[in-house]
C-alpha cells in the first residue's frame, strides 16, 4: 500500500520572521543621534499558544493579538507554555513622547488586541513584522512612523488608566484644556492667561491641574510644540523648509530659544534631526 504522506505542520504567517536585531527584537525605528539607545520601550505581540500575565496577584490569559508593553524585552509576569509564540518590538521613547520611568513604575502595561487603539496597534505591528526582511529603521519610513505614533497613543492611554483619577472631575477639564492647547499650538500668544480664560477658570487653578499631573502649563505647551516641529522637520514634503520657518509656524518666536529647547528635549539640534531624517530619501535639508 502506498504510504500516506504526513500532514504538513501549520505555518503561522509570523513564524520565521527575520528580525532586525541580533537578540530577536524588531527595531521599529532607530534611536536618533545623541539619544540613549537604552531609552526604549518593548512591545510583545502574542501570536499563538497559551500564555498569561500576572500583575498585582491577578493572572490574565492572553489571546492572539494582545500586547504587553514594558521597559525590558522580557515582559514582567509573563508565563508561556510550550509552543507559545511572541514577537518582540523595540521603540525609542524619543518617538513616543512618554518617559521610560513612567512605564517602569507601572510594572508593565497590557492592551487587548481586539478592542480600541490596541486593535490598531496589533494590526500595524503584525504588518510590520511580516515585512521585516525589507524593513529599514528610518524616521521617514511611513509604516514605522505610523506604528510608533499608534503605540504612543496606546501607551499614553494605558498610563492614564493606571493613574488615579483626579478629584472633582478635573480629569475631564484637563482633557479639554489639552485639546484647546493642541488647537492653538501655532498661536505665539498662547499662554496660561488665555488658556485659563478659554475654560472660565483662574490661572491659579490651571497651574494646580497641571501640577497634579506632574508638569506645568508652560512645559506641556513647549513639549507639544517641539513634538509638532520634530514631526514636520522629518517629513519629506517639508525637507526644503528652513528650521526657522518651522519653529515660527509652531509658535516659537526666538530661533535660538527653539534650538536650545529642541536639543534639551531630544539630544540633537533641529538641523541635525532634519539632516538625519533626510537620509531616508536622499534629499538635502534646507539651508
Amino acid at each position: 500500500m502506498p504510504e500516506t504522506p504526513a500532514p504538513e505542520a501549520e505555518v503561522h504567517p509570523l513564524d520565521g520572521v527575520a528580525h532586525d536585531s541580533g537578540n530577536g527584537v524588531i527595531d521599529v525605528l532607530s534611536p536618533p543621534p545623541g539619544t540613549d539607545p537604552e531609552d526604549c520601550l518593548y512591545v510583545a505581540l502574542h501570536v499563538r499558544g497559551a500564555a498569561s500575565v500576572r500583575r498585582q496577584g491577578v493572572s490574565t490569559a492572553l489571546a492572539p493579538g494582545d500586547l504587553l508593553i514594558g521597559t525590558t524585552v522580557h515582559p514582567a509576569g509573563l508565563l508561556q507554555e510550550v509552543g507559545c509564540r511572541m514577537v518582540h518590538f523595540r521603540v525609542p521613547c524619543f518617538y513616543l513622547g512618554v518617559r521610560h520611568g513612567d512605564v517602569r513604575r507601572t510594572g508593565g502595561l497590557m492592551a487587548r488586541g481586539s478592542e480600541g487603539v490596541g486593535s490598531l496597534a496589533s494590526q500595524f505591528l503584525r504588518t510590520l513584522a511580516t515585512r521585516t526582511r525589507t524593513h529599514r529603521a528610518r524616521p521617514g519610513d511611513h509604516l514605522a512612523r505610523s506604528v510608533s505614533d499608534i503605540v504612543a497613543i496606546l501607551v499614553t492611554e494605558l498610563l492614564e488608566r493606571e493613574s488615579p483619577e483626579h478629584p472633582s472631575g478635573s480629569a475631564g477639564l484637563l482633557a479639554r484644556i489639552r485639546a484647546h492647547i493642541e488647537e492653538n499650538l501655532a498661536d505665539p500668544d498662547l499662554a496660561p492667561e488665555s488658556i485659563a480664560r478659554s475654560q472660565h477658570i483662574s490661572v491659579r487653578y490651571l497651574h494646580k491641574l497641571f501640577q497634579q499631573d506632574g508638569t506645568t502649563v508652560g512645559q506641556w505647551v513647549r513639549q507639544r510644540r517641539l513634538d509638532a516641529c520634530r514631526r514636520e522637520l522629518e517629513r519629506p514634503s517639508r525637507r526644503q523648509t528652513s528650521v526657522s520657518a518651522v519653529a515660527h509656524r509652531w509658535g516659537f518666536v526666538s530661533h535660538s530659544h527653539f534650538s536650545r529647547a529642541f536639543r534639551d528635549a531630544y539630544g540633537v539640534s533641529p538641523r541635525e534631526w532634519q539632516a538625519y531624517a533626510a537620509q531616508t530619501d536622499g534629499r538635502s535639508p534646507a539651508s
